[in-house]
């Protein structure tokens, strides 16, 4: 990794210590908690999960129809859209027989495409889902990721991928260091570089610019 990017990952995780993410219990629920997050905070989407969890069989849920589920998810909101990518999800998963173990060898690139084409699967939800479900390093952007690093003075491409590759190709492509990377992201987010930010005691401060604007 280059310095930069060295220097922020490295102050965030002396500074927070090792995330452990995601936060599921199992690989269905991390993948389902992935869509039911979309535009909602974790919170609604753990509610929907809940509601969930005694279901967590991908094939349970396969089963069920999209109303059935809607009612479930209702917490996270826009839950009748939620669901209907949720089933088109588990539509192109029951294709793999829901065995995780079979994604092992396909190659991460041709996955990511993959998971482009099913309804509601986007990069960021595609790339999260590579990262923490099917072990694929993968450098996840999200808009707190685009918050800190412009605050911090970097001015990083405007696209999804144009961001991703440049910090991919300044990193050893490590599963483990893009998997803690992304999750000190968002809990720095939400204790630091909040929308209104608190900058005392902040972890970056001695390297941020502060552009605020």
């Amino acid at each position: 990794m280059e310095g930069g990017y060295q220097l922020i990952y490295q102050k965030l995780y002396d500074y927070y210590g090792p995330q452990n993410w995601w936060p599921a219990e199992t690989i269905p629920e991390m993948m389902i908690g992935s869509i039911l997050v979309q535009n909602t905070n974790w919170r609604n989407a753990n509610k929907a999960l809940h509601n969930l969890r005694t279901l967590l069989d991908p094939a349970v849920i396969d089963r069920m129809s999209v109303e059935e589920l809607a009612q479930l998810i209702r917490s996270s909101g826009f839950f009748n859209i939620k669901a209907k990518r949720i089933k088109a999800f588990l539509e192109w998963f029951k294709g793999y027989d829901f065995d995780i173990d079979k994604f092992k060898d396909v190659d991460k690139l041709e996955l990511r495409r993959e998971l482009l084409t099913i309804n509601g699967i986007g990069r960021e939800t595609a790339d999260v889902m590579l990262l923490y479900a099917f072990d694929k390093p993968i450098f996840v952007v999200d808009a707190y990721a685009r918050r800190i690093f412009y605050r911090l003075g970097l001015d990083m491409p405007k696209s999804y991928d144009g961001f991703r590759k440049e910090i991919e190709e300044a990193t050893p492509g490590d599963l483990q260091l893009y998997n803690e990377f992304h999750a000190l992201i968002v809990e720095h987010a939400k204790v630091h570089c909040k929308q209104a930010p608190i900058c005392e005691g902040c972890p970056l401060f001695a390297i941020c610019d502060r552009r605020l604007e």
